[in-house]
Protein backbone atom coordinates (compact mmCIF):
# COMPACT_ATOMS: atom_id res chain seq x y z
CA UNK A 1 0.00 0.00 0.00
CA UNK A 2 1.40 3.35 -1.00
CA UNK A 3 0.49 6.77 0.24
CA UNK A 4 0.71 10.05 -1.59
CA UNK A 5 1.53 13.30 0.07
CA UNK A 6 1.61 16.79 -1.36
CA UNK A 7 2.79 20.12 -0.11
CA UNK A 8 0.40 22.05 -2.39
CA UNK A 9 -2.26 23.99 -0.56
CA UNK A 10 -4.33 27.13 -0.86
CA UNK A 11 -3.60 29.95 1.51
CA UNK A 12 -6.55 30.86 3.71
CA UNK A 13 -6.39 34.31 5.23
CA UNK A 14 -7.49 34.39 8.86
CA UNK A 15 -8.12 37.95 10.10
CA UNK A 16 -6.89 39.14 13.45
CA UNK A 17 -9.10 39.23 16.51
CA UNK A 18 -11.63 42.04 16.39
CA UNK A 19 -14.19 43.69 18.66
CA UNK A 20 -16.45 44.51 15.71
CA UNK A 21 -18.82 41.58 16.33
CA UNK A 22 -19.32 42.71 19.94
CA UNK A 23 -19.87 46.30 18.81
CA UNK A 24 -22.45 45.20 16.24
CA UNK A 25 -24.29 43.23 18.92
CA UNK A 26 -24.37 46.23 21.26
CA UNK A 27 -25.70 48.43 18.45
CA UNK A 28 -28.43 45.95 17.57
CA UNK A 29 -29.51 45.49 21.20
CA UNK A 30 -29.77 49.26 21.71
CA UNK A 31 -31.68 49.67 18.42
CA UNK A 32 -34.17 46.90 19.17
CA UNK A 33 -34.71 48.10 22.73
CA UNK A 34 -35.25 51.65 21.51
CA UNK A 35 -37.66 50.55 18.75
CA UNK A 36 -39.67 48.43 21.21
CA UNK A 37 -39.82 51.37 23.65
CA UNK A 38 -41.04 53.67 20.86
CA UNK A 39 -43.90 51.32 19.96
CA UNK A 40 -44.76 50.88 23.63
CA UNK A 41 -44.86 54.66 24.10
CA UNK A 42 -47.12 55.05 21.06
CA UNK A 43 -49.61 52.54 22.51
CA UNK A 44 -49.51 52.97 26.27
CA UNK A 45 -47.35 56.05 26.90
CA UNK A 46 -48.41 59.49 28.01
CA UNK A 47 -48.16 61.94 25.05
CA UNK A 48 -47.24 64.76 27.43
CA UNK A 49 -44.34 62.83 28.95
CA UNK A 50 -41.00 62.82 27.15
CA UNK A 51 -39.04 59.57 27.01
CA UNK A 52 -35.58 58.61 25.82
CA UNK A 53 -36.85 55.93 23.40
CA UNK A 54 -35.96 57.80 20.22
CA UNK A 55 -32.55 58.76 21.62
CA UNK A 56 -31.72 55.14 22.46
CA UNK A 57 -32.91 53.95 19.04
CA UNK A 58 -30.97 56.64 17.15
CA UNK A 59 -27.74 56.08 19.07
CA UNK A 60 -28.05 52.32 18.64
CA UNK A 61 -28.57 52.60 14.88
CA UNK A 62 -25.70 55.06 14.45
CA UNK A 63 -23.38 52.83 16.48
CA UNK A 64 -24.46 49.76 14.50
CA UNK A 65 -24.03 51.51 11.12
CA UNK A 66 -20.60 52.84 12.14
CA UNK A 67 -19.58 49.30 13.08
CA UNK A 68 -20.78 47.93 9.73
CA UNK A 69 -18.94 50.70 7.88
CA UNK A 70 -15.68 49.83 9.63
CA UNK A 71 -16.22 46.09 9.17
CA UNK A 72 -17.06 46.24 5.46
CA UNK A 73 -14.23 48.68 4.77
CA UNK A 74 -11.80 46.18 6.29
CA UNK A 75 -13.11 43.27 4.21
CA UNK A 76 -13.02 45.35 1.01
CA UNK A 77 -9.40 46.31 1.65
CA UNK A 78 -8.54 42.66 2.27
CA UNK A 79 -10.11 41.63 -1.04
CA UNK A 80 -8.33 44.38 -2.99
CA UNK A 81 -5.05 43.31 -1.41
CA UNK A 82 -5.61 39.77 -2.73
CA UNK A 83 -5.97 38.16 0.68
CA UNK A 84 -9.26 36.40 -0.12
CA UNK A 85 -8.75 32.88 -1.43
CA UNK A 86 -11.36 30.89 -3.36
CA UNK A 87 -12.18 28.94 -0.21
CA UNK A 88 -12.68 32.13 1.80
CA UNK A 89 -14.99 33.49 -0.90
CA UNK A 90 -17.06 30.30 -0.61
CA UNK A 91 -17.42 31.00 3.10
CA UNK A 92 -18.71 34.48 2.21
CA UNK A 93 -21.34 32.87 -0.01
CA UNK A 94 -22.41 30.53 2.78
CA UNK A 95 -22.50 33.42 5.25
CA UNK A 96 -24.80 35.41 2.96
CA UNK A 97 -26.96 32.33 2.44
CA UNK A 98 -27.50 31.87 6.17
CA UNK A 99 -28.11 35.58 6.66
CA UNK A 100 -30.89 35.58 4.04
CA UNK A 101 -32.27 32.35 5.52
CA UNK A 102 -32.49 34.03 8.94
CA UNK A 103 -34.39 36.90 7.30
CA UNK A 104 -36.78 34.38 5.72
CA UNK A 105 -37.50 32.96 9.18
CA UNK A 106 -37.95 36.49 10.50
CA UNK A 107 -40.72 37.24 8.01
CA UNK A 108 -42.11 33.72 8.37
CA UNK A 109 -42.82 34.51 12.03
CA UNK A 110 -44.70 37.69 11.10
CA UNK A 111 -46.70 35.97 8.37
CA UNK A 112 -47.46 33.22 10.89
CA UNK A 113 -48.84 35.84 13.29
CA UNK A 114 -51.02 37.23 10.51
CA UNK A 115 -52.29 33.74 9.68
CA UNK A 116 -52.98 33.02 13.36
CA UNK A 117 -55.02 36.19 13.74
CA UNK A 118 -57.02 35.82 10.54
CA UNK A 119 -57.75 32.10 10.68
CA UNK A 120 -57.93 31.33 14.40
CA UNK A 121 -58.08 34.27 16.81
CA UNK A 122 -60.52 36.46 14.90
CA UNK A 123 -63.18 33.76 14.40
CA UNK A 124 -62.73 32.60 18.03
CA UNK A 125 -63.39 36.11 19.36
CA UNK A 126 -66.52 36.22 17.21
CA UNK A 127 -67.77 33.03 18.89
CA UNK A 128 -66.85 30.38 16.30
CA UNK A 129 -65.57 26.93 17.27
CA UNK A 130 -65.54 25.10 20.57
CA UNK A 131 -63.09 27.51 22.16
CA UNK A 132 -65.04 30.52 20.95
CA UNK A 133 -68.29 29.92 22.79
CA UNK A 134 -67.20 31.84 25.88
CA UNK A 135 -65.64 34.57 23.73
CA UNK A 136 -69.01 34.99 22.02
CA UNK A 137 -70.41 35.98 25.39
CA UNK A 138 -67.50 38.22 26.33
CA UNK A 139 -67.46 40.05 22.97
CA UNK A 140 -71.16 40.05 22.21
CA UNK A 141 -72.00 41.73 18.92
CA UNK A 142 -68.52 41.35 17.44
CA UNK A 143 -68.50 40.01 13.88
CA UNK A 144 -65.11 39.13 12.50
CA UNK A 145 -64.09 40.06 8.97
CA UNK A 146 -60.76 41.02 7.46
CA UNK A 147 -59.55 43.74 7.24
CA UNK A 148 -60.68 44.28 10.81
CA UNK A 149 -61.86 47.92 10.92
CA UNK A 150 -64.05 47.45 14.01
CA UNK A 151 -62.20 46.11 17.04
CA UNK A 152 -63.87 43.76 19.55
CA UNK A 153 -63.54 46.55 22.10
CA UNK A 154 -65.62 48.90 19.95
CA UNK A 155 -68.22 46.19 19.35
CA UNK A 156 -68.96 45.89 23.09
CA UNK A 157 -69.12 49.65 23.64
CA UNK A 158 -65.56 50.73 24.38
CA UNK A 159 -62.85 50.06 26.92
CA UNK A 160 -65.13 50.65 29.90
CA UNK A 161 -67.56 47.93 28.79
CA UNK A 162 -64.90 45.21 28.57
CA UNK A 163 -65.21 42.42 31.08
CA UNK A 164 -61.59 41.35 30.72
CA UNK A 165 -58.33 42.46 29.07
CA UNK A 166 -58.95 46.14 29.75
CA UNK A 167 -55.39 47.16 28.91
CA UNK A 168 -55.91 50.21 26.76
CA UNK A 169 -58.24 51.94 24.35
CA UNK A 170 -58.16 50.94 20.69
CA UNK A 171 -60.02 52.59 17.81
CA UNK A 172 -60.39 50.75 14.53
CA UNK A 173 -59.48 52.26 11.19
CA UNK A 174 -62.03 54.16 9.13
CA UNK A 175 -60.79 52.59 5.90
CA UNK A 176 -58.36 49.78 5.22
CA UNK A 177 -55.48 49.83 2.74
CA UNK A 178 -56.77 46.76 0.88
CA UNK A 179 -57.68 46.80 -2.79
CA UNK A 180 -61.38 46.33 -1.95
CA UNK A 181 -61.42 49.77 -0.26
CA UNK A 182 -59.38 51.59 -2.92
CA UNK A 183 -61.15 54.51 -4.57
CA UNK A 184 -59.61 53.70 -7.95
CA UNK A 185 -56.98 51.19 -9.05
CA UNK A 186 -54.73 53.88 -10.52
CA UNK A 187 -54.72 55.75 -7.19
CA UNK A 188 -53.90 52.65 -5.16
CA UNK A 189 -50.34 53.18 -3.91
CA UNK A 190 -49.50 49.50 -3.14
CA UNK A 191 -50.02 48.64 -6.81
CA UNK A 192 -47.53 51.26 -7.94
CA UNK A 193 -45.06 50.18 -5.28
CA UNK A 194 -45.37 46.60 -6.53
CA UNK A 195 -44.62 47.71 -10.09
CA UNK A 196 -41.68 49.79 -8.88
CA UNK A 197 -40.14 46.97 -6.83
CA UNK A 198 -40.59 44.28 -9.48
CA UNK A 199 -39.08 46.62 -12.07
CA UNK A 200 -36.11 47.23 -9.77
CA UNK A 201 -35.52 43.48 -9.57
CA UNK A 202 -35.33 43.36 -13.38
CA UNK A 203 -32.95 46.34 -13.59
CA UNK A 204 -30.77 44.74 -10.91
CA UNK A 205 -30.58 41.61 -13.07
CA UNK A 206 -29.56 43.74 -16.07
CA UNK A 207 -26.81 45.30 -13.99
CA UNK A 208 -25.63 41.80 -13.06
CA UNK A 209 -25.53 40.82 -16.73
CA UNK A 210 -23.53 43.97 -17.45
CA UNK A 211 -20.75 43.20 -14.97
CA UNK A 212 -20.64 39.54 -16.05
CA UNK A 213 -20.01 40.74 -19.60
CA UNK A 214 -17.36 43.20 -18.42
CA UNK A 215 -19.49 46.20 -19.43
CA UNK A 216 -18.99 48.66 -16.58
CA UNK A 217 -21.09 51.43 -18.15
CA UNK A 218 -24.08 49.12 -18.44
CA UNK A 219 -23.51 47.92 -14.90
CA UNK A 220 -23.39 51.46 -13.49
CA UNK A 221 -26.44 52.58 -15.48
CA UNK A 222 -28.80 49.79 -14.46
CA UNK A 223 -27.52 49.66 -10.89
CA UNK A 224 -28.11 53.40 -10.58
CA UNK A 225 -31.66 52.97 -11.88
CA UNK A 226 -32.20 50.17 -9.35
CA UNK A 227 -31.10 52.42 -6.49
CA UNK A 228 -33.41 55.22 -7.70
CA UNK A 229 -36.34 52.79 -7.88
CA UNK A 230 -35.61 51.66 -4.33
CA UNK A 231 -35.66 55.28 -3.15
CA UNK A 232 -38.91 55.84 -5.02
CA UNK A 233 -40.48 52.83 -3.32
CA UNK A 234 -39.59 54.24 0.11
CA UNK A 235 -41.03 57.66 -0.78
CA UNK A 236 -44.30 56.10 -1.97
CA UNK A 237 -44.52 54.00 1.19
CA UNK A 238 -43.90 57.07 3.33
CA UNK A 239 -46.80 58.81 1.56
CA UNK A 240 -48.93 55.70 2.06
CA UNK A 241 -48.25 55.87 5.82
CA UNK A 242 -49.16 59.56 5.78
CA UNK A 243 -52.49 58.73 4.14
CA UNK A 244 -53.09 55.89 6.59
CA UNK A 245 -52.58 58.11 9.64
CA UNK A 246 -54.09 61.37 8.41
CA UNK A 247 -56.98 60.23 6.19
CA UNK A 248 -57.82 56.58 6.95
CA UNK A 249 -57.49 56.47 10.75
CA UNK A 250 -55.13 53.50 10.36
CA UNK A 251 -52.54 53.66 13.14
CA UNK A 252 -50.63 51.28 15.40
CA UNK A 253 -53.52 51.66 17.86
CA UNK A 254 -56.12 50.59 15.29
CA UNK A 255 -56.45 47.10 16.74
CA UNK A 256 -54.74 44.00 15.39
CA UNK A 257 -55.15 45.10 11.78
CA UNK A 258 -53.14 48.27 12.37
CA UNK A 259 -50.50 46.37 14.34
CA UNK A 260 -49.97 43.65 11.74
CA UNK A 261 -50.13 46.10 8.84
CA UNK A 262 -47.41 48.39 10.15
CA UNK A 263 -45.32 45.54 11.56
CA UNK A 264 -45.17 43.68 8.24
CA UNK A 265 -44.92 46.63 5.85
CA UNK A 266 -42.72 48.65 8.21
CA UNK A 267 -40.11 45.95 8.69
CA UNK A 268 -40.19 45.22 4.97
CA UNK A 269 -39.64 48.92 4.28
CA UNK A 270 -36.65 48.84 6.62
CA UNK A 271 -35.25 45.89 4.65
CA UNK A 272 -35.80 47.81 1.40
CA UNK A 273 -33.81 50.67 2.90
CA UNK A 274 -31.00 48.29 3.88
CA UNK A 275 -30.97 46.65 0.44
CA UNK A 276 -31.01 50.02 -1.33
CA UNK A 277 -28.12 51.21 0.85
CA UNK A 278 -26.13 48.06 0.06
CA UNK A 279 -26.66 48.56 -3.68
CA UNK A 280 -25.76 52.26 -3.39
CA UNK A 281 -22.47 51.33 -1.75
CA UNK A 282 -21.70 48.92 -4.60
CA UNK A 283 -22.53 51.66 -7.12
CA UNK A 284 -20.12 54.04 -5.41
CA UNK A 285 -17.44 51.35 -5.31
CA UNK A 286 -17.80 50.91 -9.06
CA UNK A 287 -18.14 54.56 -10.11
CA UNK A 288 -15.65 56.12 -7.69
CA UNK A 289 -13.27 53.25 -6.96
CA UNK A 290 -13.40 51.42 -10.29
CA UNK A 291 -13.90 48.14 -8.43
CA UNK A 292 -15.56 44.91 -9.60
CA UNK A 293 -14.69 42.74 -12.56
CA UNK A 294 -16.49 39.96 -14.39
CA UNK A 295 -14.86 37.41 -12.06
CA UNK A 296 -14.67 39.39 -8.81
CA UNK A 297 -17.88 41.18 -7.80
CA UNK A 298 -19.18 39.35 -4.75
CA UNK A 299 -20.12 42.56 -2.94
CA UNK A 300 -22.63 43.39 -5.66
CA UNK A 301 -23.71 39.78 -6.09
CA UNK A 302 -24.54 39.39 -2.40
CA UNK A 303 -26.42 42.70 -2.43
CA UNK A 304 -28.41 41.61 -5.49
CA UNK A 305 -29.40 38.34 -3.79
CA UNK A 306 -30.67 40.35 -0.86
CA UNK A 307 -32.55 42.72 -3.16
CA UNK A 308 -34.31 39.86 -4.97
CA UNK A 309 -35.22 38.37 -1.58
CA UNK A 310 -36.81 41.68 -0.53
CA UNK A 311 -38.80 41.71 -3.79
CA UNK A 312 -40.11 38.19 -3.22
CA UNK A 313 -41.20 39.08 0.32
CA UNK A 314 -43.10 42.07 -1.06
CA UNK A 315 -45.03 39.81 -3.46
CA UNK A 316 -46.29 37.79 -0.48
CA UNK A 317 -47.04 40.98 1.43
CA UNK A 318 -48.96 42.36 -1.53
CA UNK A 319 -51.07 39.19 -1.71
CA UNK A 320 -51.78 38.54 1.97
CA UNK A 321 -51.85 42.08 3.37
CA UNK A 322 -53.39 44.07 0.53
CA UNK A 323 -55.31 41.62 -1.71
CA UNK A 324 -56.60 38.52 0.10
Amino acid sequence: MTSQTTTAYEKYYVPEKSRLAICATIGLILSIFGAASIMNDMTFGDPAQETSSWTIFTLGMLFFLATLFSWFRTTIKENIAGMNSAQLKKSYVLGMFWFIFSEVMFFFAFFGALFYVRVLVGPWLAGEGEGGRMNGLLWEGFNFSWPLVETPQEAVGGAGAQLIANNGSFTGAETSMSFADAHAWYLWLPLWNTIILLTSSFTCHLAHMGILNGNRNKFNLWLGITVLLGMTFLCVQFYEYYEAYEHFGLTLNAGIYGSTFFMLTGFHGFHVFMGMTMLLIQLLRSVVGGQFTATDHFGFEASSWYWHFVDVVWVFLFLFVYIL
